[in-house]
């Protein structure tokens, strides 16, 4: 579960290393933001120079988390970090390509461009 101030690693390659979320926009209650959720966060720290800066701020889509999610069959999935792919103001990915695995929980939640840009299976 990812609230305000969490430190979230970046899973595309928009250029951004490290951000920060200020605020949850679409989650539980406003508070709590899990997979497919949107929030909204500042860069803190630089990969390499693209179009993104320091201190901007850009909508987010929360791809991992490091909270387990359990399903009805009984199996989970969890990750080490927690991580999301940055869009733009009109809600369109910034990046070209995903870095990570993903989770199947965005398939729910109508992000099928996000699967297709991966690079590795979905978990």
């Amino acid at each position: 579960m990812i609230q305000t101030l969490t430190k979230l690693n970046l899973s595309d390659n928009s250029g951004a290393k490290f951000t920060r979320c200020i605020k949850v926009l679409k989650g539980f209650n406003g508070k709590f933001a899990t997979i497919g959720d949107i929030v909204l966060v500042s860069i803190k720290k630089l990969r390499f120079v693209r179009t993104v800066k320091k201190g901007e701020m850009y909508f987010g889509v929360v791809v991992r988390t490091s909270k387990e999610k359990c399903y009805k069959d009984g199996s989970f999935s969890k990750f080490k970090k927690n991580s999301i792919v940055l869009l733009t103001k009109q809600k369109k990915i910034l990046g070209s390509h995903i870095l990570c695995p993903l989770s199947k929980n965005l398939r729910k939640k109508k992000y099928m461009r996000l699967l297709i840009m991966s690079a590795y299976r979905i978990i």
